[in-house]
């Protein structure tokens, strides 16, 4: 696509919104161009253009796109002003202050929802907002606020460093950053990736993982028959907590196949578990769930007046209330460790716990590892037999 058709669309996008205000091309740079309030404070609006310094190729264009959808939210909520819009002299490029941030988050959360992506989890991209993405967009605005700076790479910088190395705050702290960073236009240092060490699966705990055996005498422990009902669940399927209360559970029934099928309005969407180990479902009694799905602990699944979040904090309360010797994540881990160890596709197992290839073998990375090694051990002593 050419330089003018790709300035067409952002236009046109634009344009299909309502707005007046375009990204143009003058010469080899591009410039912002529209009704803007006059620069000496006079009443109203006339035609005017914000040089933005860029170039007129690829990059440029994107950092462009990304400046009007700013530009326009700062003139909607009225928190345009031109001191913001001048070029700073040390860094060449559009000057950045804290009053941009509140547009700046606003156009960010507009871009995450209107994901086609999410379109098909609602309740789940709420979840993922407020727990996943707000925290540490909050925290760069307390930092930014503190500091009395604008969005710059310094900013982003400071508020990853807020957070302890090798801790999952950190980790998720620089995806989400991330993600703003590119969509507001800020660059991030080189080193990023380095400094956002997260924990995957923390490699102090990956040899604790609990054995199918205390799983089995934990379950015993549960008082309550609808809880060890939770439990089983996610013992048997890798469940995320809330999970347990969003899932199709009628194949459970004494002749269905036992797969069960996780709704599409949780955090992922949705996806089918099988499970590992297939005859968990008669020890933990799960069939009668097949004709009593009521079963389980009566707590508000309506996600109009809760969320995702807050049904799985139900969940870790209870086990920590049974001061159960395991996390819920424990028995999600050790799900997947079951299925690595059975040899089954990585890409299966990532699709059933509803998380993307990456972040399994990231997390999984020392059991798959051993598993690739032993592959490769067993079929070189194979051929050796055979010679």
């Amino acid at each position: 696509m050419t330089i003018s058709n790709k300035l067409k669309v952002i236009n046109l996008a634009q344009a299909s919104k309502g707005s007046a205000m375009r990204v143009e091309k003058r010469g080899e740079r591009l410039s912002l161009r529209g009704p803007l309030p006059s620069k000496d404070g006079a009443f109203g609006t006339k035609i005017q253009r914000i040089s933005l310094h860029l170039p007129a190729n690829e990059e440029g264009i994107k950092e462009a796109g990304r400046l009007l959808d700013l530009l326009v939210l700062q003139i909607e909520h009225e928190k345009f002003d031109w001191k913001y819009w001048e070029k700073d002299s040390n860094t060449n490029h559009i000057k950045r202050s804290p009053r941009d941030l509140d547009a700046a988050v606003e156009s960010f959360k507009s871009h995450f929802f209107s994901d086609p992506t999410r379109k098909n989890s609602i309740a789940g991209s709420k979840t993922t907002w407020s727990s996943a993405y707000l925290p540490y967009i909050n925290r760069l605005l307390r930092m930014a606020e503190t500091t009395n700076k604008g969005l710059s790479t310094n900013l982003f910088s400071n508020t990853l460093a807020s957070y302890s190395e090798n801790s999952r705050s950190r980790q998720q702290c620089a995806t989400t950053l991330s993600a703003f960073a590119t969509h507001v236009g800020v660059a991030l240092p080189k080193n990023w990736r380095i400094e956002s060490r997260g924990y995957g699966l923390h490699q102090a705990n990956f040899r604790h993982l609990p054995t199918d055996k205390s799983i089995l005498d934990a379950w015993k422990s549960i008082p309550n028959p609808g809880w060890r009902l939770v439990y089983g669940l996610m013992a048997t399927y890798g469940l995320r907590n809330h999970e347990v209360f969003f899932s199709d559970v009628s194949s459970l029934s004494k002749n269905g196949d036992k797969v069960i099928r996780v709704l599409p309005n949780t955090k992922t969407g949705e996806h089918q578990a099988w499970p590992f180990h297939p005859e968990w479902v008669q020890i933990f009694e799960l069939e009668q769930l097949a004709e009593d799905p009521s079963a389980l602990p009566k707590i508000n699944t309506d996600l109009q007046k809760t969320t995702l979040q807050q049904v799985g904090r139900r969940v870790s309360e209870q086990f920590r209330r049974y001061k159960m010797p395991l996390t819920p994540y424990d028995l999600r881990h050790c799900w997947a460790v079951r299925t690595i160890h059975i040899g089954l596709p990585d890409t299966v197992a990532a699709k059933m716990m509803g998380h993307s290839v990456s972040i399994h073998t990231k997390t999984y990375h020392h059991w798959i590892t051993r598993r690739d090694q032993q592959q490769a051990v067993d079929a070189a002593l194979a051929r050796k037999t055979s010679n």
